[in-house]
């Protein structure tokens, strides 16, 4: 799931619900209209905090724009589970076990 899209995609659809343009929720949040076009079409990779930001201009929490929608659902159930699992596994990285030091002649 490309989480740029996804957000892209909640914010589109919570603006177009609140009935505002482009230009009207630039106005709002403080970010440019090329910024929101960017974002809506999934360019752009906001930080947590212009999600915070965004959120409040459109009058919904935060995690709202990262709430997977139906076609987020629909890529992972197409997508193979040991594939899922095996991404999952190799993203932890573990550190080695530590040695315990001993002190010799105490």
């Amino acid at each position: 799931m490309d989480m740029r899209k996804l957000v892209g995609r909640n914010v589109r659809r919570i603006r177009l619900e609140r009935g505002l343009t482009q230009e009207q929720f630039a106005e709002l949040s403080g970010f440019t209209q090329q910024y929101i076009s960017g974002l809506e079409v999934g360019r752009r990779n906001p930080t947590i905090v212009s999600l915070y930001e965004l959120a409040l201009a459109l009058g919904t929490d935060h995690v709202a724009l990262v709430a997977p929608d139906d076609e987020a659902l629909e890529e992972e159930a197409k997508r193979p589970k040991a594939v899922a699992k095996e991404r999952t596994r190799n993203s932890v990285k573990r550190a080695p076990p530590r040695r315990k030091r001993t002190r010799k002649g105490a």
